[in-house]
């Protein structure tokens, strides 16, 4: 055995040799690593430099230019690692996983490259399996271009201690972070409500040695597809987080076998439907034959729903697979989720072949083939040719270093063939989406929002000062059952049983005490995360996705000046279109309740109606905390406490009125609540 492995380290050897090449420049950013000969291994990491040579979009980059301080858009130590799974059967070309340091080469170092926002773990990808060297990025910039988070990339050339290493792909590695997953970062701390609710990544992959198994859950045909934790990190995960996010998936899993699709307690009340959807339009359309089973991502932020993605490992796509192990399936007309191979949890079949969310899966894709839309077949293959275009004099040095690429121009005219077939059959098999195509939704406005805060010496902390508020448009009271805010990095949904009066307003604040001390009125609840104080996208949607009301703000003309000085955006009239900037002005006027009555600055209860967690906040000393039913007699529940702040988890009773009585060292007090 072991004279086998030396004999195939030879062969490689001598074909590196003769692939050997003079490369002195590039169209392409110039990636050179340099670990002083220590061999790059999977685990340790090894200490070493890179530099970056890039002089910007349509310059020529030149070896000669890697002292040139002015040309380098990085310049300083890194340690890398060979990474992947079955990438690593290529015994030549390598994927690589490296983190950008500081000069000591230990501390981590959040740097921008090539233009990618600022972080320090980065991936070097091969593109080892595919011979047209575009699925991966194909897909990585489709997924972004349909409103999805799919890691940046940059196509590069890469030499490694003087030797030429081929084409390559530097791309963001998955993680938390709000340009990547946006998500919050929980703690070992946040194990009880509602900080236990996010955020997280999971995902459904192959086990490597050492990798302990988070869950298992079941395909249709009765196998089972392992589950891990990312983010927690399996070794720092607590047993609270566990359980909670575990019961997450449980409740996914019962609510699309029982086809349970109410925005109370159905599937659009656990997931958010839009992403599942775009995740399986970006898999299909690539017949990606990994991507429900290996390296298929979710994450949950804070008091958010599960969301799926971002999509991964994309290169056994659009007709390719692994065929040296004799495998075939990446096929334009089959559904990877049915296809009795690697299909992963059951829940993705059972949703597809559910009549609700297939009409919502059918609406979206055929959106997306329209004209001028991502998916159309002129605009992919548009984006492929220009693709093609930039990585053209690349794909000959990696070719003759590699002997990979063959015929590279019959590899790209394949997968456009394969488009001509796949896009009409999964149109075809589809269905209608009549059902779903003009859904109704209630006439909600965002009628203002306090981005950025000035800070002040009562309010250090300004971003507790934000707010949104949203106004009922219309001439009919407006059901908020399930409505949310879809995107990530802000995060809100309404409770069952919610409404607003028609041509009313409420208020949603950052932080609910802070804004009832500031405005002498209760907020109607607390959304979760801050928003940005640059711009950014606020989606209200209900349960399905359905667009209510979207507007992207910015801190910069032409949108009014609201940033830091202690103004807000108020939109002029509610009834003209929000997304325009001329229609909002820049305001400082006092807040008034409408309906909202004040509770004594003594106390403070959150938020009435409550669906899950009361909040409490008082002045002084609460001591204890008594909760009756609705004729007031009748104690469902007591605790002597000793805390200024506590919550009443409310989920385990019945929807109706009860009676609060929280004694604190100053008085006793009375409240009606409502539980919806």
């Amino acid at each position: 055995m072991r004279q086998v492995y030396f004999i195939t380290i030879l062969l490689a050897i001598l074909v590196d040799i003769a692939g050997a090449q003079s490369f002195t420049d590039s169209n392409l950013p110039i990636v050179i690593i340099n670990t002083n000969n220590v061999p790059i291994v999977d685990n340790p990491r090894v200490v070493g430099t890179m530099k970056i040579i890039y002089k910007g979009k349509g310059e020529r980059n030149y070896m000669t230019d890697q002292n040139t301080a002015a040309y380098l858009n990085y310049n300083g130590k890194i340690d890398i690692e060979i990474r992947g799974s079955s990438s690593q059967y290529n015994i030549k070309k390598m994927h690589y996983g490296f983190s950008t340091k500081m000069a000591d080469g230990s501390t981590n170092n959040n740097v921008k490259l090539l233009g990618m926002p600022a972080e320090h773990d980065w991936i070097l990808n091969g593109m080892v399996y595919d011979s047209a060297l575009v699925r991966d990025y194909l897909c990585f910039n489709l997924s972004r271009q349909i409103g999805e988070y799919a890691s940046r990339t940059a196509y590069c050339e890469v030499i490694i201690n003087g030797d030429y290493r081929g084409l390559y792909m530097l791309e963001e590695k998955i993680k938390a972070d709000d340009n990547r997953v946006d998500i919050y970062k929980i703690t070992v701390n946040d194990n009880y409500m509602p900080e236990v609710t996010g955020g997280y990544i999971t995902k459904a992959d192959k086990i490597i040695v050492g990798d302990p198994v988070a869950w298992k859950m079941y395909a249709w045909n009765g196998t089972t597809v392992d589950f891990i934790h990312v983010f927690p990190k399996p070794e720092i995960i607590t047993e609270q987080q566990y359980t909670y996010i575990r019961h997450q998936y449980n409740l996914l899993e019962s609510a699309v076998t029982s086809g349970d699709y109410s925005a109370t307690t159905g599937v659009p009340s656990v997931i958010d439907m839009p992403s599942f959807i775009d995740y399986m339009i970006i898999s299909e359309l690539s017949s990606n034959v990994d991507s429900y089973q290996y390296s298929t991502y979710f994450h949950k932020d804070r008091n958010g729903k599960i969301r799926s993605g971002p999509i991964w490992d994309s290169d056994l796509t659009f007709g390719n697979d692994v065929y040296f192990w004799g495998f075939d399936r990446s096929k334009p007309d089959v559904w990877q989720f049915s296809n009795g191979d690697n299909e992963g949890p059951k829940f993705w079949r059972d949703m597809f072949f559910n009549n609700k969310f297939r009409c919502y899966f059918s609406k979206r894709w055929n959106e997306l083939i329209q004209p001028g839309q991502p998916l159309n077949t002129t605009s992919l293959k548009n984006f492929i040719d220009s693709t093609v275009v930039s990585i053209s004099e690349a794909v000959v040095r990696e070719n003759t270093k590699w002997s990979n690429v063959k015929d590279h121009q019959k590899r790209i005219a394949e997968i456009k063939s394969w488009l001509d077939q796949r896009i009409p059959w999964i149109t075809s098999n589809l269905g209608s989406w009549s059902e779903c195509s003009n859904v109704a939704v209630p006439e909600l406005v965002i009628s203002r929002i306090m981005y950025h805060p000035d800070t002040t010496v009562s309010y250090p902390e300004n971003d507790d000062r934000e707010f949104i508020e949203i106004t009922n448009a219309g001439d009919d009271i407006a059901d908020l059952t399930g409505i949310y805010f879809s995107n990530t990095g802000f995060t809100f949904q309404f409770p069952a049983g919610s409404s607003l009066a028609p041509n009313s307003s409420l208020i949603l604040a950052s932080n609910y005490a802070v804004f009832f001390n500031q405005y002498k009125m209760s907020p109607y609840s607390q959304f979760t995360r801050h928003l940005s104080n640059k711009r950014q996208k606020l989606v209200l949607a209900d349960a399905f996705g359905n667009v209510i009301d979207s507007v992207t703000y910015h801190d910069s003309a032409p949108w009014p000046d609201a940033d830091g000085n202690g103004y807000h955006l108020k939109l002029i009239d509610p009834l003209s279109d929000n997304s325009i900037a001329e229609n909002w002005t820049a305001s400082d006027e006092i807040l008034i309740s409408g309906d909202d009555t004040p509770l004594e600055n003594n106390l403070l209860l959150y938020p009435n109606p409550v669906n899950d967690f009361l909040g409490i906040i008082a002045n002084y000393e609460i001591k204890s905390i008594s909760l009756f039913d609705i004729t007031g007699r009748e104690l469902i529940y007591e605790e002597t406490v000793s805390s200024y702040e506590l919550h009443i988890d409310m989920r385990r009773y019945d929807p109706g009125i009860y009676f609060v009585r929280v004694k604190t060292a100053l008085m006793v007090f009375t409240y009606k609540v409502i539980k919806v």
